[in-house]
């Protein structure tokens, strides 16, 4: 048996000589010594191998083996070495191992390859080859792959039959996408789903006409992820809409994993696509019993708090028709006091309603919350009395803000006394103001925030604090502690409701037995804060001056109320019930110094019958009424210069004060006539 050779035994362990390189030589003893041992470690190493490791000539003869030949395959040294390993390939064998060798040039390496070998027993066995040319021999190593390869195809197997158990499952198959030919490989199941010939589907479908009945809305989406995970991640998932050609929707949710040659190139795609239509169907029927549940716990507890004060209008109406038949007026004011004062509350709780469903018509201005704050500071203590102290922490610099002020003081107000409930025992007020910085990572936590800069308004109190099952509910409408008829359950509802509105959100944070603090977030803005002046609603009403008013609403209540008012403060009324009518009038010749007229009338609501009369009459000024109107739910942007909007229910005061004070602007007086030029 030849020996390789000392340049080859640096390569390949189990050499009887080996070279050392030192800085300095040592004794000859110590060299003979250092030899021995490289000789042994290297010996060690062939014999304990677990991969097969061999020599050969540059005829593919064996020279050499170590022991792993004969544990992995039985055959004794002796029956390899001098012969070439052809009598122990595989019939099968497309180029023998010998004549592969004799192929390739004795100075290069030889790529990696799989070639089978007979074991003693009459096996064969799967071996991955690797082979280092060195000195006109062949260095080999052998791994046995026999059970790795038998797993991979055990697992392909396993993946055919779910293939097959897929296509057995209605909505559910599999796919493959073949990234070279750009096309989709799919069964009957996928083809059905995506609305694509089943046959075509089958033998290869380009990818646009597979992608074709993607919704729109959803394509780019699925575009971005099949095109994410073909050059980074080869797994994806994502759930996307189809819209079949039969004219339905359907929910599709597609798992794949991209599978990459040795270079890194992805080579194809293959998944499964799941129908998701009839559990989505069935999620969106599930949202909609929910909704319909919470719609009727919603007007039971409208009719609930709208007949008790129905009930106190009605009632004290009633008397006083019957004491003015009587003719005893004595008792008049009160009972009609009585009426007003449960009308009020009524209107109370209609605005309320309209501020949680961020419905409710704002006047925003630029707002220091800061001297808001401030200014409410008086009218809290009175509020809240002696027990319950109120503390007032500002930022030191201006908190400007964008809001309707008289809407921020109304959510404070309810704050601070729903605090002082919460207080019976006494307790400490605190309201801070501060600046705030909310991030993508914490808007992305919660619903509808935006990240930015905020103003905070936080009120807080010492009192019992609530336990998670109700702070959970407490921004919900009409969910209350308070004993029935007590409380509506709208007072948190309505903060929640006009935070929102205005741009920001408000949270709530709670421990029972530490209090609780509710923050109002609203956006930062530049700019001078404006005060509204605040008018007396018991002011002296002065008569008009003869000025023509035109007013348009489709309530005959509302309609004949207006007119009788405005006709008893000495205006000229004219009136019509509807756009169209109204829009009559205005393209007259009539004098019209004002416009009073309801935003949501039949024909043309009265927004479009306004744009339509400043065509005729540039300067003409508006008045509009609402009760509730979503295009007018922010004055900004709506109300064009000389217009103005009041919301319903409006007391006679306010609306003649309102109209006395449009009729007077100086810039405005005199271009409201028949005609651009009066």
């Amino acid at each position: 048996m030849s020996e390789p050779s000392s340049s080859a035994a640096r390569c390949l362990p189990a050499v009887e000589h080996s070279q050392t390189h030192r800085a300095a030589p040592p004794s000859v003893d110590e060299a003979e010594r250092q030899v021995a041992a490289r000789a042994r470690e290297h010996d060690g190493f062939w014999q304990a191998s677990p991969d097969m490791l061999g020599v050969t000539d540059g005829h593919g003869v064996w020279t050499r083996v170590n022991p792993a030949w004969e544990r992995t395959l039985g055959w004794p040294p002796e029956q390899i070495l001098g012969r070439t390993a052809d009598w122990l390939e595989h019939p099968d064998t497309a180029e023998p191992m010998a004549r592969r060798l004799q192929g390739q040039s004795p100075s290069q390496d030889t790529p990696a390859f799989e070639h089978r070998l007979r074991a003693r027993d009459g096996t064969f066995h799967l071996f991955s080859w690797t082979v280092v040319a060195l000195d006109g021999s062949w260095f080999c190593i052998a791994r046995d792959i026999t059970e790795e390869r038998a797993r991979e195809t055990a697992l392909r197997d396993s993946m055919d039959f779910t293939r097959l158990a897929l296509a057995a499952v209605s909505g559910v198959g599999a796919w493959t996408y073949d990234v070279a030919s750009d096309r989709f490989f799919c069964d009957a199941a996928i083809a059905e789903v995506y609305g694509v010939d089943t046959a075509e589907a089958q033998a290869g479908i380009q990818r646009a006409r597979f992608l074709a009945n993607v919704h729109p809305d959803d394509l780019a989406a699925l575009r971005t992820t099949m095109a994410g995970g073909l050059v980074r991640s080869g797994d994806l998932e994502l759930e996307y809409r189809v819209c079949h050609p039969d004219g339905s929707t359907r929910w599709v949710l597609s798992r794949g994993h991209t599978y990459f040659d040795a270079a890194g190139r992805p080579m194809r795609r293959t998944g499964v696509g799941i129908d998701m239509t009839t559990q989505r169907l069935l999620e969106e029927q599930l949202r909609q019993s929910q909704k319909m549940e919470a719609v009727g716990q919603l007007t039971g507890g409208l009719a609930h708090d709208f007949n008790n004060l129905l009930q106190g209008v009605m009632g004290p109406l009633e008397l006083v028709r019957r004491l003015i038949a009587l003719h005893r007026t004595q008792d008049l004011e009160r009972y009609i006091g009585m009426a007003m004062s449960s009308a009020q509350k009524a209107a109370a709780l209609t605005h309320r309603l309209l501020a949680f469903s961020r419905r409710q018509p704002l006047d925003p201005k630029h707002v220091d919350a800061n001297a808001l704050v401030l200014s409410l500071g008086d009218l809290l203590r009175r509020t809240t009395g002696e027990q319950v102290p109120v503390e007032l922490v500002l930022d030191a610099a201006p908190c400007h803000t964008r809001c309707d002020a008289n809407q921020l003081e109304s959510a404070l107000l309810n704050l601070s006394l729903n605090a002082r409930d919460a207080m019976p025992e006494g307790g400490t007020l605190t309201i801070q103001t501060a600046h705030e910085e909310i991030d993508r990572k914490y808007a992305a936590t919660q619903r509808g925030v935006k990240p930015g800069r905020y103003i905070s308004i936080a009120v807080t109190d010492t009192g019992e604090g609530m336990p998670p099952d109700v702070a959970r509910q407490a921004f919900e409408p009409f969910f209350t502690t308070k004993p029935l008829g007590q409380g509506t359950g709208l007072g948190l509802s309505m903060v929640y409701g006009f935070a929102g509105q205005s741009g920001g959100f408000a949270t709530l944070y709670s421990h029972v037995g530490l209090g609780t603090t509710i923050r109002i977030y609203l956006p930062e803005t530049e700019g001078e804060a404006t005060t509204v002046d605040a008018q007396s609603e018991h002011a002296d009403l002065q008569t008009g001056a003869g000025e023509t008013i035109l007013v348009v609403e489709d309530d005959e209540n509302v309609r004949q109320l207006l007119i009788d008012l405005f006709a008893e403060c000495g205006y000229v009324i004219l009136h019509a019930t509807d756009g169209p009518s109204g829009l009559a009038i205005i393209e007259s010749d009539a004098r019209i110094d004002l416009l009073v007229s309801d935003v949501g009338l039949p024909g043309l609501n009265g927004r479009q019958m306004a744009d339509a009369a400043r065509l005729r009459r540039p300067g003409l000024r508006i008045l509009f009424t609402t009760g509730y109107a979503e295009l007018a739910a922010v004055n900004d942007g709506f109300l064009a210069p000389g217009m103005q909007m009041i919301t319903k229910p409006f007391s006679v005061e306010k609306i003649v004060q309102r109209v006395q004070q449009m009729l007077g602007t100086p810039a405005l007086r005199g271009m409201s006539g028949g005609n651009a030029e009066e």
